[in-house]
């Protein structure tokens, strides 16, 4: 395990407690609606992760709660066209693409899975447009499995910084930080460090002044950019 691994996250933690980050408030496990009973809430966890990619939190959020309005169950999804879920989701990055990948998984789901999203991370990342960051999060907030670490922009680039890895690729990130960090640290670890990385570990000015960690993090030290302060919990 890397030096002050766990106390570094015990503190980023502890700063995360407020949970007022966008993707506290507009990440899937928010918005994903609980009323139409545990399936369908599992099928807008995967659809709102689907559409989060190369798309802003609060953009999602706004996707979804126009698919809500037009009737986000599996059944309704199938019976639409790809054009007509093409405009329902124009908001997203990629909707084009989406699109057809929303089509393909909701009949997937309805024809192999009972109207359910797949329980295992092999069969998740089998349906088009999901890969292993979206499979490994569908896990973790549908079904309260835990079996891996998603890592997304933020996690790539607070877990480089912190000098926790030395990686170029979110995919050699994962493995990397699943090689050596326990398994009970995993599902912790993305929504930490996303809400740390939107709020303070910033891509570009990061707030190191201000950042609770900056006197175990290698970027603050190797850059010298500010002088170490203390947040103990």
């Amino acid at each position: 395990m890397q030096k002050n691994f766990l106390k570094t996250l015990k503190i980023i933690a502890k700063f995360r407690e407020s949970l007022d980050a966008p993707v506290d408030i507009y990440g899937p496990q928010a918005i994903a609606s609980k009323k139409e009973g545990d399936k369908v809430y599992r099928y807008q966890v995967l659809i709102a992760l689907m559409l989060s990619s190369q798309t802003k939190d609060q953009i999602t959020a706004k996707t979804i709660s126009i698919l809500q309005k037009y009737g986000l169950t599996p059944e309704n999804i199938n019976n639409t066209s790809v054009e007509k879920i093409n405009e329902l989701i124009k908001h997203s990055g990629f909707h084009n693409l989406k699109s057809k990948y929303i089509k393909n998984t909701t009949k997937i789901i309805l024809d192999e899975y009972d109207s359910d999203i797949p329980k295992t991370l092999e069969e998740l990342i089998k349906l088009p447009g999901v890969g292993y960051k979206m499979a490994i999060l569908a896990m973790n907030i549908a079904w309260k499995i835990n079996c891996g670490i998603s890592v997304d922009t933020h996690v790539h680039k607070v877990s480089n910084r912190l000098g926790w890895i030395k990686t170029n690729k979110a995919e050699k990130t994962r493995k990397e930080l699943e090689d050596w960090i326990p398994k009970e640290y995993w599902a912790s670890i993305n929504p930490l460090l996303v809400g740390f990385g939107q709020q303070v570990c910033l891509p570009r000015n990061p707030k190191c002044s201000s950042c609770p960690v900056n006197k175990y993090c290698a970027y603050n030290l190797n850059n010298k950019k500010v002088d170490n302060i203390s947040y103990e919990v």
